[in-house]
């Protein structure tokens, strides 16, 4: 089961008063993720009744940018950006870098100097951890992993517009 339920701490998109609520625990260098990101993004668009969250579980033993993309996608959250940057970071998956984050930010059009003490802010650490933290609790052992109303999804994420119709 999702521990902790989904809290204002998240971040949320689609139909907030959705009847199907949907976690995703991502990587942004996760090139799964970067393939379910596409299979997420179709099925928010195809059904009205979903409210997705993202939730971060950055692998960084084994992705060296996945961490300070975490970081980029919260700092743009403080200029309400989350959902631009989490996009952003996975279209230009390939490219994950130190220098793309300003790059991207700077497309974005946020305040570059905000955007950059914010990605050193040790309290955005600490909510990506503490995001990981619940993965691990919910036992999230890689990533992309579902949870469809607060239950895990087991299937392959391809299916997972199919598991939620049905």
């Amino acid at each position: 089961m999702l521990t902790p339920p989904i809290t204002s701490r998240d971040h949320v998109t689609g139909n907030q008063q959705g009847p199907t609520e949907i976690v995703e625990y991502g990587d942004f260098q996760c090139p799964y993720c970067g393939e379910a990101f596409g299979v997420v993004r179709d099925m928010l668009q195809a059904l009205s009744n979903i409210k997705f969250v993202f939730r971060h579980f950055p692998l960084a033993e084994s992705h060296e940018y996945a961490m300070d993309a975490a970081l980029a996608a919260e700092a743009a959250a403080r200029q309400q950006q989350f959902w631009q940057m989490h996009d952003a970071l996975y279209l230009h998956q390939q490219e994950l870098s130190d220098t793309l984050f300003p790059e991207l930010a700077k497309q974005l059009q946020l305040n570059l100097e905000q955007f950059q003490e914010d990605m050193q802010d040790n309290l955005l650490v600490s909510k990506v951890e503490a995001d990981f933290e619940s993965g691990i609790r919910s036992g999230v052992n890689g990533t992309p992993t579902f949870f469809i109303n607060g239950k895990r999804f087991n299937g392959d994420y391809r299916n997972l517009l199919a598991a939620v119709r049905h």
